[in-house]
């Protein structure tokens, strides 16, 4: 079935949707660049998504490797009580307290950090510390770290591929609104002589 000068339907979908390359006499001024410009939001989405996705996965993972190579796992004690309220986020029963530990290289310090719920005062609890001696969460697993940079890389790409059709759509919108202007331009020629024949 041919429609407008296009074929529709089965295989001629496929050609109907490269007629603004082609010469042909429905095809307007904006119709080439228009294609053009798809064609390159379409390879931003695919080859950009792609490295970006990349990068970002494999960036995140260096990270995560950096983090099990630079925190360290000492024995502190309470300073405080741990109550058996939970904090939001922490996945377990864990409540701040105030702890005292004793760094690698022999100095003590004192701080306050996230320990099992439920410990009283004077009891021991097994802390982390970041590279800068300070206290911070566990480092994730090789498969936690590994699960996690494939959410960035995924959450990266899809950022970039929404980012390229909100652009796709402006840019539509501007060669939409362009083509109204040139149409109400022609009509205004074109219209009144009809009027006149017409009435």
């Amino acid at each position: 079935m041919r429609e407008g000068g296009l074929r529709t339907g089965g295989r001629g979908r496929t050609r109907g949707s490269l007629w603004r390359w082609r010469r042909n006499p429905l095809r307007r001024r904006t119709d080439v660049p228009e294609a053009w410009f798809l064609l390159a939001v379409w390879a931003l989405v695919v080859v950009g998504g792609t490295l970006v996705g990349l990068v970002t996965a494999r960036a995140a993972g260096q990270s995560f490797d950096r983090q099990r190579t630079e925190r360290t796992q000492v024995r502190a004690v309470l300073l405080t009580d741990a109550p058996r309220t939970a904090v939001a986020g922490t996945g377990g029963d864990l409540s701040s307290a105030r702890v005292r530990w004793t760094a690698p290289d022999g100095t003590r310090h004192s701080d306050s950090t996230l320990v099992p719920g439920g410990l009283r005062a004077g009891s021991t609890a097994e802390i982390w510390l970041d590279a800068w001696g300070r206290p911070s969460s566990a480092p994730l697993t090789s498969g936690e770290a590994s699960a996690e940079s494939a959410l960035l890389g995924v959450s990266a790409a899809l950022a970039l591929a929404g980012a390229a059709f909100g652009v796709r759509c402006a840019g539509r919108w501007w060669l939409d609104r362009g083509r109204i202007e040139e149409w109400d331009r022609e009509w205004a020629l074109l219209g009144p002589r009809w009027g006149h024949k017409t009435g």
